[in-house]
């Protein structure tokens, strides 16, 4: 494979910048108010990825001074008890932010992670999902922002890369996602292009970005005929793959990636194929690209949603 031309976004750096921002203020609302603020992180089941996931998001938020409650259900547990629980959160006087991870066990029924979201406290919603912070989200006057996009504003803006008067591309229309990225993109003036699986001719649409983000949960899926040249891309996608000839495949026999495939057994790709980095003038990695970011604005929505309860006494 060509030796890659594209500028390496670095979501590790950027995500430690925010949490640094974010400390300072961890330490003075933990002076003024004679507690930190609290995190309380709800975790159904033994999903492997979420267990990665809430590690990660437990770990960043003690280091910045948050406290973290995590609370889990086993997989057999109900909606009824999910649902129980955070109505204890939203009660507690002492939490002010609220989390539930996804995926929900498919036990718990095909409308159980929008009604768990649609149950959080929106003071407390600091994954920004309740249909309220939704509202004030296309309002252009959210609060509490979701985490990944908002992480992908703030790499935009600390990468000197120019979101205004560009035409933006979003692979992907999720609730968590897609909708919101193009909301936050277009109230940063840029003109934004909603793509979907019924798009039709989905390459050419996408070559028209300037700033192009893949959120569609498909591994390699955007190759270099969606990409045109120097643009930046960026890869919201994690897909876990086991596949030893996918592997070798996408990344080349001898690589790095393939490497450590064979040490673990899987690894975790993007949604974006590794030859866009050829194409592209800026991408961000997988690892190592949005996923630091997801998790320092969370950590920022937390102080935030702790200031607001504060404020409102």
């Amino acid at each position: 494979m060509n030796v890659s031309s594209a500028r390496l976004l670095d979501g590790n750096r950027i995500a430690a910048e925010i949490r640094q921002s974010v400390t300072p203020g961890v330490a003075a609302f933990t002076s003024r108010h004679g507690r930190a603020p609290q995190l309380g992180i709800v975790l159904v089941g033994e999903d492997p990825a979420s267990e990665i996931y809430v590690r990660n998001k437990v770990r960043a938020g003690s280091e910045s001074g948050l406290l973290v409650d995590l609370q889990r259900l086993p997989a057999t547990g109900t909606l009824d008890e999910l649902l129980q629980l955070v109505r204890q959160l939203n009660a507690s006087d002492g939490h002010d932010g609220i989390l539930v991870q996804a995926p929900l066990p498919a036990a718990m029924g095909r409308s159980a992670t929008q009604r768990v979201f649609d149950a959080i406290d929106p003071a407390k919603d600091v994954d920004g999902f309740h249909p309220t912070n939704v509202g004030r989200l296309v309002q252009g006057r959210a609060h509490l922002p979701p985490c990944t996009p908002s992480g992908v504003i703030e790499m935009l803006d600390r990468s000197g890369i120019a979101i205004a008067r560009t035409h933006a591309v979003v692979i992907g229309r999720s609730d968590i996602v897609g909708k919101p990225m193009a909301m936050l993109l277009l109230q940063r003036d840029a003109t934004v292009t909603v793509c979907h699986s019924k798009t039709p001719d989905l390459p050419s649409v996408a070559r028209q970005a300037d700033i192009l983000v893949a959120a569609i949960g498909r591994a390699a899926f955007v190759t270099p005929d969606f990409v045109k040249p120097g643009a930046t891309v960026i890869d919201v996608g994690i897909n876990r793959v086991t596949d030893a000839a996918q592997v070798t495949s996408l990344f080349g026999a001898g690589a790095q990636r393939v490497a450590d495939f064979q040490k673990r057994g899987s690894i975790v790709v993007g949604d974006v194929h590794p030859a866009v980095a050829e194409v592209a003038g800026a991408l961000t990695p997988v690892p190592g690209g949005v996923g630091p970011l997801t998790i320092a604005v969370l950590l920022k929505n937390t102080l935030a949603a702790a200031e607001a309860r504060a404020a409102e006494g």
